[in-house]
């Protein structure tokens, strides 16, 4: 767990809201107040692991480092994915050991966000850009022309490697509108001796460049949206393909089906910020040193907690 990055992260999101909701009222807000849209954050466990949910043996730990000093400042609440949380009718499998996927951890939250929401890993740093463009999306209505109408944050693909070796990126593909028509799910990108960025699936060759704008699990949504996770996720585990054990309820794969069948509709938000996280051992650090370099920069104070 690296402290410093998730705490500066809540901090921007914190700075962020207040910044947006006084330009727009005048006043500041109580701080109970500034989430008026909900930043839903997924704990990765390590990946030797084998979870990608926040368990509940880290909460007390997660608490005293983190979470007791955010509820400080900015209303907190916490919910778990669960491998037994699953519809009537359904079963766990016999030797299922992990829970059901991202698409099952945001359903986690349904009855506790009931507002507009910011979907992210919480051990990555987006950048206070992608918050703000999202954030902004979210509270204004006009652009909601679909069933379910949500954005995600489009990170430049230079801005995402990593110096220690090859990456998985979704490449996205976009319409004249800037509105997502789908994502490559792209292996083996690196950029090579010559400068220029390489990968190892063949649909992406012919296109893939530095500047591709790319999905890095940030998405913004409606309450409608985690309504329509139950109801797909009961035919999910219904449905007999796929390996019962190993399968999962994927956030992308369902927005993609909802996009293919005109359901919905994601605005594209550029971000140039630089994303970083830890995808090799020896990235820690270089995102310690990037955290410093930003408080030097004075982007954040060196003290977050008082």
């Amino acid at each position: 767990m690296y402290r410093d990055p998730i705490g500066h992260r809540i901090k921007t999101i914190n700075n962020l809201m207040r910044k947006t909701m006084d330009k727009k009222t005048g006043q500041r807000p109580d701080r109970v107040t500034l989430m008026h849209c909900w930043i839903i954050g997924f704990v990765q466990d390590r990946e030797d692991s084998g979870l990608d949910t926040f368990p509940k043996d880290i909460e007390k730990e997660f608490k005293e480092v983190i979470g007791n000093r955010i509820q400080q400042h900015i209303q907190v609440e916490y919910v778990y994915q669960e491998i037994t949380h699953i519809p009537s009718g359904c079963s766990v499998p016999e030797g299922r050991v992990k829970p059901w996927g991202t698409g099952q951890a945001i359903l986690a939250c349904k009855g506790i966000v009931n507002e507009p929401f910011v979907i992210i890993n919480a051990d990555d740093y987006y950048g206070k850009v992608a918050f703000k463009k999202l954030h902004d999306f979210l509270i204004e209505d006009s652009h909601r022309n679909s069933e379910f109408t949500m954005a995600m944050a489009g990170f430049i693909l230079k801005n995402t490697l990593s110096d220690n070796g090859t990456v998985t990126r979704g490449i996205c593909v976009e319409d004249e509108a800037g509105y997502l028509h789908r994502v490559i799910e792209t292996k083996g990108i690196i950029r090579n001796n010559q400068g220029t960025i390489d990968c190892d699936t063949e649909e992406s060759k012919d296109i893939i460049q530095e500047n591709n704008r790319v999905s890095m699990n940030m998405w913004a949504g409606y309450p409608c949206f985690i309504d329509y996770l139950e109801n797909g996720f009961k035919e999910f585990l219904l449905d007999d393909s796929g390996d019962e054990l190993t399968k999962e309820y994927l956030l992308p794969i369902i927005v993609d089906q909802l996009i293919k069948t005109n359901r919905a509709s994601v605005k594209v938000l550029e971000t140039t910020d630089k994303w970083f996280g830890v995808t090799y051992p020896e990235d820690k650090q270089i995102v310690q040193d990037s955290i410093h370099e930003l408080i030097e920069q004075g982007i954040y104070p060196e003290k977050l907690w008082k």
